[in-house]
């Protein structure tokens, strides 16, 4: 269960998510907390560029592996605006990360996405479980979908790409 202490995490995965959508990229944003609560690294979504896994669930995967423990990873939390992708998803697990806390599943984005007209995702989206059935997951976090849901759309208004 999502603690209301956790939503500061998130609102600050939905401010990154506009972060990325003002710098032209598709809206996620994701941060990585240690096992004591301390903000251990933050990303946005970067595929603006051209490089398709530039997802920010990726590169802290990425992060954590270089400069956290096997035991600091397994006790760390990845706060993210959007479930991760079978991608993302993979390299979490393969890199021993510990939880996982979305505001919005990969169902919600998928049917807002098919709503506003967008085109389906280069890759098939499934939940977490299916992919790293070991995480433990939760979302979506209803205080904060709207907001979400309102960044996609105006992605979509602007064109942001949405891999």
């Amino acid at each position: 269960m999502v603690r209301d202490s956790e939503l500061r995490y998130l609102r600050r995965c939905v401010e990154l998510a506009a972060e990325a959508l003002d710098a032209g990229d598709a809206p996620f944003g994701s941060v990585l907390v240690g096992g004591d609560g301390t903000v251990l690294a933050e990303d946005r979504n970067r595929v603006a560029g051209g490089d398709g896994t530039r997802h920010p669930e990726f590169e802290l995967a990425r992060w954590s592996a270089t400069r956290l423990t096997p035991d600091e990873r397994a006790a760390a939390t990845v706060y993210t605006s959007g479930e991760h992708c079978p991608m993302c998803a993979a390299a979490h697990a393969w890199v021993g990360l510990g939880r996982i806390v979305y505001v919005a599943s990969s169902e919600q984005i998928v049917g807002w996405l098919a709503e506003f007209g967008a085109p389906a995702p280069p890759v098939r989206t499934l939940p977490v479980r299916e992919i790293a059935p070991g995480v433990a997951v939760e979302g979506p976090v209803p205080e904060l979908v709207d907001e979400v849901r309102e960044l996609l759309r105006r992605s979509l208004a602007g064109d942001a790409h949405l891999a």
